[in-house]
Protein backbone atom coordinates (compact mmCIF):
# COMPACT_ATOMS: atom_id res chain seq x y z
CA UNK A 1 0.00 0.00 0.00
CA UNK A 2 1.22 3.59 -0.79
CA UNK A 3 1.69 5.58 2.35
CA UNK A 4 2.39 9.61 2.13
CA UNK A 5 3.71 11.87 5.45
CA UNK A 6 3.62 15.85 5.93
CA UNK A 7 6.93 16.92 7.17
CA UNK A 8 8.20 20.57 8.06
CA UNK A 9 12.02 21.91 8.62
CA UNK A 10 11.64 25.15 10.02
CA UNK A 11 9.90 27.40 7.10
CA UNK A 12 9.84 24.50 4.37
CA UNK A 13 7.12 21.72 4.13
CA UNK A 14 7.30 19.03 1.82
CA UNK A 15 5.89 15.65 0.83
CA UNK A 16 6.87 11.99 1.35
CA UNK A 17 6.59 8.47 0.08
CA UNK A 18 7.40 6.25 2.47
CA UNK A 19 9.70 3.60 1.61
CA UNK A 20 11.04 2.02 4.70
CA UNK A 21 13.32 3.00 6.35
CA UNK A 22 13.35 6.03 3.87
CA UNK A 23 11.14 8.81 2.94
CA UNK A 24 11.48 9.56 -0.62
CA UNK A 25 11.05 13.19 -1.27
CA UNK A 26 8.24 14.49 -3.83
CA UNK A 27 9.33 17.46 -5.88
CA UNK A 28 7.43 20.51 -6.00
CA UNK A 29 4.54 19.27 -4.02
CA UNK A 30 4.31 20.89 0.19
CA UNK A 31 1.11 19.38 0.52
CA UNK A 32 -0.91 16.61 0.10
CA UNK A 33 -3.71 18.75 -0.12
CA UNK A 34 -2.17 20.92 -3.26
CA UNK A 35 -1.32 16.75 -4.67
CA UNK A 36 -4.92 15.41 -4.19
CA UNK A 37 -6.64 19.17 -6.06
CA UNK A 38 -4.19 18.39 -8.79
CA UNK A 39 -5.84 14.48 -9.20
CA UNK A 40 -8.97 15.64 -9.22
CA UNK A 41 -8.56 18.40 -11.53
CA UNK A 42 -6.48 16.82 -13.85
CA UNK A 43 -8.36 13.56 -13.64
CA UNK A 44 -4.85 11.61 -12.95
CA UNK A 45 -4.96 8.79 -10.59
CA UNK A 46 -3.14 9.70 -7.18
CA UNK A 47 -0.95 6.60 -7.51
CA UNK A 48 0.08 7.88 -11.02
CA UNK A 49 0.92 11.52 -9.77
CA UNK A 50 3.00 10.28 -6.80
CA UNK A 51 5.30 7.80 -8.91
CA UNK A 52 5.51 10.82 -10.95
CA UNK A 53 6.74 13.37 -8.64
CA UNK A 54 8.99 11.04 -6.49
CA UNK A 55 12.36 11.69 -6.75
CA UNK A 56 15.82 10.56 -5.58
CA UNK A 57 16.52 12.62 -2.73
CA UNK A 58 15.67 10.29 0.68
CA UNK A 59 15.55 11.01 4.51
CA UNK A 60 16.18 8.61 7.20
CA UNK A 61 12.73 8.25 8.39
CA UNK A 62 13.91 6.61 12.06
CA UNK A 63 15.27 9.84 13.79
CA UNK A 64 12.19 11.96 12.40
CA UNK A 65 9.35 9.20 13.92
CA UNK A 66 11.57 9.75 16.86
CA UNK A 67 11.37 13.15 17.20
CA UNK A 68 14.74 13.31 16.86
CA UNK A 69 15.45 15.75 13.89
CA UNK A 70 14.71 18.72 12.22
CA UNK A 71 12.35 17.62 10.09
CA UNK A 72 8.96 17.21 11.77
CA UNK A 73 5.96 14.89 11.41
CA UNK A 74 2.86 17.03 10.29
CA UNK A 75 -0.74 15.21 10.51
CA UNK A 76 -1.07 13.85 7.23
CA UNK A 77 -3.75 16.18 5.79
CA UNK A 78 -4.40 20.07 6.89
CA UNK A 79 -5.88 23.15 4.81
CA UNK A 80 -4.55 26.35 4.83
CA UNK A 81 -7.61 27.83 6.31
CA UNK A 82 -8.51 25.13 9.19
CA UNK A 83 -12.24 26.31 9.73
CA UNK A 84 -12.40 24.48 6.08
CA UNK A 85 -11.60 21.08 7.69
CA UNK A 86 -14.23 19.46 9.03
CA UNK A 87 -13.36 16.75 11.82
CA UNK A 88 -16.02 14.28 12.64
CA UNK A 89 -16.66 11.39 13.38
CA UNK A 90 -19.24 7.68 13.45
CA UNK A 91 -19.97 5.89 16.56
CA UNK A 92 -21.83 2.12 17.44
CA UNK A 93 -20.43 0.70 14.36
CA UNK A 94 -17.85 -2.04 15.57
CA UNK A 95 -19.41 -5.03 16.90
CA UNK A 96 -16.16 -5.76 19.27
CA UNK A 97 -17.48 -2.68 21.00
CA UNK A 98 -21.10 -3.25 21.10
CA UNK A 99 -20.10 -7.25 22.51
CA UNK A 100 -19.38 -5.81 25.97
CA UNK A 101 -22.55 -3.79 26.32
CA UNK A 102 -24.92 -7.17 26.60
CA UNK A 103 -27.46 -5.95 24.76
CA UNK A 104 -27.55 -7.35 21.14
CA UNK A 105 -29.55 -10.86 22.47
CA UNK A 106 -31.78 -11.74 24.75
CA UNK A 107 -33.05 -8.05 25.62
CA UNK A 108 -36.92 -6.49 25.16
CA UNK A 109 -37.19 -4.16 22.61
CA UNK A 110 -38.26 -2.02 25.48
CA UNK A 111 -35.45 -2.24 27.67
CA UNK A 112 -32.80 -1.26 24.87
CA UNK A 113 -31.25 1.81 25.77
CA UNK A 114 -31.40 4.22 22.47
CA UNK A 115 -27.67 3.91 21.78
CA UNK A 116 -28.59 -0.01 21.63
CA UNK A 117 -31.46 0.51 19.36
CA UNK A 118 -29.22 2.95 17.13
CA UNK A 119 -26.63 -0.04 16.98
CA UNK A 120 -29.68 -2.89 16.19
CA UNK A 121 -30.51 -1.06 13.05
CA UNK A 122 -26.87 -0.48 11.96
CA UNK A 123 -26.58 -4.58 12.50
CA UNK A 124 -29.86 -5.49 10.41
CA UNK A 125 -29.51 -2.11 7.40
CA UNK A 126 -25.69 -0.41 7.59
CA UNK A 127 -24.39 -2.69 4.84
CA UNK A 128 -26.74 -1.97 2.07
CA UNK A 129 -26.48 -4.01 -1.30
CA UNK A 130 -24.16 -1.88 -3.66
CA UNK A 131 -26.09 1.26 -5.39
CA UNK A 132 -28.70 1.18 -2.43
CA UNK A 133 -29.07 3.72 0.97
CA UNK A 134 -28.71 2.00 4.50
CA UNK A 135 -29.43 2.93 7.69
CA UNK A 136 -27.98 6.28 8.71
CA UNK A 137 -25.22 5.24 11.66
CA UNK A 138 -24.98 7.81 14.92
CA UNK A 139 -22.47 10.69 13.45
CA UNK A 140 -20.78 13.33 15.50
CA UNK A 141 -18.95 16.94 14.88
CA UNK A 142 -15.54 16.97 16.27
CA UNK A 143 -14.14 20.50 15.24
CA UNK A 144 -12.32 21.99 12.62
CA UNK A 145 -8.63 21.04 11.36
CA UNK A 146 -6.97 23.08 13.97
CA UNK A 147 -7.68 20.05 16.33
CA UNK A 148 -5.53 17.84 14.89
CA UNK A 149 -2.40 17.01 16.23
CA UNK A 150 0.03 14.88 14.57
CA UNK A 151 2.36 11.81 15.72
CA UNK A 152 4.39 12.91 18.81
CA UNK A 153 2.29 15.95 19.34
CA UNK A 154 0.65 16.27 22.81
CA UNK A 155 -3.26 15.82 22.62
CA UNK A 156 -5.09 17.70 25.60
CA UNK A 157 -7.96 17.60 28.41
CA UNK A 158 -9.00 21.14 28.91
CA UNK A 159 -9.92 22.69 32.10
CA UNK A 160 -13.50 22.29 31.52
CA UNK A 161 -13.55 18.35 30.91
CA UNK A 162 -14.08 15.11 33.39
CA UNK A 163 -11.62 13.01 32.03
CA UNK A 164 -10.14 12.26 28.65
CA UNK A 165 -9.49 8.99 26.85
CA UNK A 166 -8.01 7.35 23.63
CA UNK A 167 -10.34 6.21 20.77
CA UNK A 168 -8.44 3.80 18.39
CA UNK A 169 -9.46 4.26 15.17
CA UNK A 170 -8.87 4.99 11.05
CA UNK A 171 -10.04 7.95 9.15
CA UNK A 172 -11.37 8.41 6.10
CA UNK A 173 -9.82 11.47 4.54
CA UNK A 174 -11.72 13.09 1.61
CA UNK A 175 -11.60 16.30 -0.34
CA UNK A 176 -14.43 18.12 -2.05
CA UNK A 177 -13.37 18.67 -5.75
CA UNK A 178 -14.30 22.20 -7.36
CA UNK A 179 -18.12 20.38 -8.95
CA UNK A 180 -18.91 19.62 -5.19
CA UNK A 181 -17.80 15.99 -5.66
CA UNK A 182 -16.34 13.99 -2.87
CA UNK A 183 -13.25 12.19 -3.24
CA UNK A 184 -11.05 9.76 -1.07
CA UNK A 185 -7.80 10.99 -0.85
CA UNK A 186 -7.01 7.85 1.71
CA UNK A 187 -6.81 6.56 5.34
CA UNK A 188 -4.94 7.17 8.11
CA UNK A 189 -4.70 5.56 11.62
CA UNK A 190 -6.13 8.09 14.41
CA UNK A 191 -6.80 8.95 18.22
CA UNK A 192 -10.32 10.44 18.26
CA UNK A 193 -9.78 11.02 22.09
CA UNK A 194 -13.02 11.87 23.93
CA UNK A 195 -14.20 12.63 27.29
CA UNK A 196 -15.57 9.34 28.99
CA UNK A 197 -16.21 10.49 32.19
CA UNK A 198 -18.66 13.71 31.19
CA UNK A 199 -20.37 11.03 28.06
CA UNK A 200 -21.16 8.76 30.61
CA UNK A 201 -23.30 10.84 33.35
CA UNK A 202 -25.68 11.16 30.11
CA UNK A 203 -25.80 10.16 26.60
CA UNK A 204 -26.58 13.01 25.46
CA UNK A 205 -23.44 14.83 26.82
CA UNK A 206 -22.11 12.61 23.71
CA UNK A 207 -21.69 16.09 21.46
CA UNK A 208 -19.81 17.95 23.91
CA UNK A 209 -17.74 14.82 25.19
CA UNK A 210 -16.62 14.83 21.34
CA UNK A 211 -15.06 18.17 20.93
CA UNK A 212 -11.57 17.69 22.06
CA UNK A 213 -8.21 17.72 20.33
CA UNK A 214 -7.04 14.21 18.66
CA UNK A 215 -4.25 12.90 16.60
CA UNK A 216 -3.99 11.88 13.48
CA UNK A 217 -1.23 9.47 11.31
CA UNK A 218 1.90 9.83 10.96
CA UNK A 219 0.93 8.17 7.28
CA UNK A 220 -1.89 8.31 5.17
CA UNK A 221 -2.54 5.09 3.05
CA UNK A 222 -3.73 5.99 -0.02
CA UNK A 223 -5.10 2.66 -1.18
CA UNK A 224 -5.80 0.96 1.92
CA UNK A 225 -6.97 -2.84 2.44
CA UNK A 226 -9.85 -2.52 4.97
CA UNK A 227 -11.95 -5.12 5.53
CA UNK A 228 -10.45 -6.54 8.65
CA UNK A 229 -7.55 -4.71 10.04
CA UNK A 230 -5.80 -6.04 13.13
CA UNK A 231 -4.52 -3.66 15.62
CA UNK A 232 -2.75 -2.54 18.84
CA UNK A 233 -3.68 0.11 21.43
CA UNK A 234 -1.49 0.83 24.06
CA UNK A 235 -1.23 3.04 27.12
CA UNK A 236 1.95 3.68 28.84
CA UNK A 237 2.95 5.71 32.14
CA UNK A 238 6.52 6.30 32.81
CA UNK A 239 7.71 4.38 30.95
CA UNK A 240 6.21 1.09 31.70
CA UNK A 241 2.87 -0.51 29.49
CA UNK A 242 -0.07 0.19 31.67
CA UNK A 243 -2.77 -1.33 29.76
CA UNK A 244 -2.52 -2.52 25.96
CA UNK A 245 -5.04 -4.46 24.01
CA UNK A 246 -5.46 -6.92 20.56
CA UNK A 247 -8.16 -4.50 18.42
CA UNK A 248 -9.72 -4.95 14.76
CA UNK A 249 -11.25 -2.37 12.38
CA UNK A 250 -12.10 -2.91 9.16
CA UNK A 251 -15.78 -3.39 7.54
CA UNK A 252 -15.39 -7.34 8.06
CA UNK A 253 -15.52 -5.86 12.00
CA UNK A 254 -18.04 -3.30 11.68
CA UNK A 255 -22.10 -3.36 11.34
CA UNK A 256 -22.09 0.03 9.03
CA UNK A 257 -19.80 -0.36 5.18
CA UNK A 258 -17.75 2.33 3.99
CA UNK A 259 -19.82 3.55 1.44
CA UNK A 260 -22.67 3.89 3.93
CA UNK A 261 -21.18 5.58 6.18
CA UNK A 262 -19.63 8.14 3.38
CA UNK A 263 -23.03 8.87 1.79
CA UNK A 264 -25.02 9.64 4.94
CA UNK A 265 -22.06 12.10 6.20
CA UNK A 266 -22.00 13.77 2.10
CA UNK A 267 -25.63 13.72 1.07
CA UNK A 268 -25.86 16.66 3.40
CA UNK A 269 -24.92 19.73 0.75
CA UNK A 270 -22.93 22.15 3.53
CA UNK A 271 -20.60 18.90 3.30
CA UNK A 272 -19.81 19.19 0.14
CA UNK A 273 -18.42 22.69 -0.31
CA UNK A 274 -15.55 22.88 -3.35
CA UNK A 275 -12.27 23.36 -1.84
CA UNK A 276 -13.06 21.57 2.01
CA UNK A 277 -11.26 19.01 3.66
CA UNK A 278 -13.40 16.06 5.64
CA UNK A 279 -11.91 13.96 8.29
CA UNK A 280 -14.06 11.23 9.50
CA UNK A 281 -13.21 8.94 12.13
CA UNK A 282 -15.08 5.15 11.21
CA UNK A 283 -15.07 4.26 15.14
CA UNK A 284 -13.95 2.60 17.61
CA UNK A 285 -13.58 -1.34 19.22
CA UNK A 286 -12.20 -1.22 22.50
CA UNK A 287 -11.21 1.80 25.28
CA UNK A 288 -8.81 1.37 28.39
CA UNK A 289 -11.41 3.67 29.66
CA UNK A 290 -13.99 0.37 29.43
CA UNK A 291 -11.62 -1.70 31.26
CA UNK A 292 -11.46 1.24 34.19
CA UNK A 293 -8.16 2.70 32.90
CA UNK A 294 -8.11 6.33 34.09
CA UNK A 295 -5.21 8.40 32.07
CA UNK A 296 -3.07 10.85 33.90
CA UNK A 297 -1.00 13.76 32.52
CA UNK A 298 1.85 12.51 30.54
CA UNK A 299 0.38 8.73 29.67
CA UNK A 300 1.05 8.22 26.14
CA UNK A 301 -1.39 6.57 24.11
CA UNK A 302 0.39 4.53 21.37
CA UNK A 303 -2.18 3.35 18.10
CA UNK A 304 -0.84 0.81 15.43
CA UNK A 305 -2.61 -0.69 12.44
CA UNK A 306 -1.52 -3.10 10.43
CA UNK A 307 -0.77 -1.65 6.92
CA UNK A 308 -1.19 1.41 8.29
CA UNK A 309 2.71 2.73 8.51
CA UNK A 310 4.09 3.57 11.75
CA UNK A 311 2.39 4.02 15.14
CA UNK A 312 0.69 7.14 16.25
CA UNK A 313 2.32 7.99 20.10
CA UNK A 314 0.52 10.79 21.43
CA UNK A 315 1.27 12.13 25.45
CA UNK A 316 -1.75 13.19 27.56
CA UNK A 317 -1.86 17.11 29.24
CA UNK A 318 -4.10 17.46 31.26
CA UNK A 319 -4.97 21.28 31.87
CA UNK A 320 -5.11 22.31 35.51
CA UNK A 321 -8.35 23.26 36.89
CA UNK A 322 -10.39 25.13 38.20
CA UNK A 323 -12.39 25.98 34.87
CA UNK A 324 -12.23 29.04 33.36
CA UNK A 325 -14.80 31.86 33.14
CA UNK A 326 -15.48 32.78 29.01
CA UNK A 327 -17.40 36.22 29.32
CA UNK A 328 -19.21 37.14 26.58
CA UNK A 329 -19.59 40.90 25.56
CA UNK A 330 -22.62 42.43 24.35
CA UNK A 331 -22.08 44.79 21.19
CA UNK A 332 -24.93 46.89 21.90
Amino acid sequence: MTRLVQLRNGPVRCVALVEEPHLRLLDGVETIYELANQAAANGAGLLALIDRFATEARLDYDPIHAGLSAWVLLPPIDHVEPARCLVSGTGLTHLGSAKNRQAMHGTAEAELTDSMRMFRWGVEGGKPAPGCIGTPPEWFYKGPGSILRAHGEPIDAPDYAEGGGEEAEVAGIYLIDDAGRPHRIGMAAGNEFSDHKFEKRNYLNLAGSKMRSCALGPELVVNPAFDSVPGTVTIRRDGATLWTQEIATGEAEMCHSVANIEHHHFKFESHRRPGDVHVHYFGAHSLSFGAGVQLEDGDEMIVEFAGFGRPLRNPLRIHPKPETLIPVQSLA
